[in-house]
């Protein structure tokens, strides 16, 4: 594996904990205004992660 796919790896792997602390808001007891936030900032970085892993899937196919 070369660096680049490395560093995008440690990226993803890093967007995936963030990600799951907003999941973690958004299973808990309802609260609006935390939702709300929790919502968008999942997505965000759902949309990030996606990104991260096609440019994985870029870095995998030059080889």
């Amino acid at each position: 594996m070369n660096e680049r796919h490395e560093i995008l790896k440690k990226a993803r792997d890093r967007m995936i904990e963030d990600r799951d602390v907003h999941a973690k808001v958004l299973a808990a007891p309802f609260d609006r205004d935390k939702a709300e936030r929790a919502r968008l900032k999942f997505v965000e970085l759902q949309v990030l992660i996606d990104a991260i892993e096609r440019a994985m899937a870029g870095e995998r196919a030059t080889f």
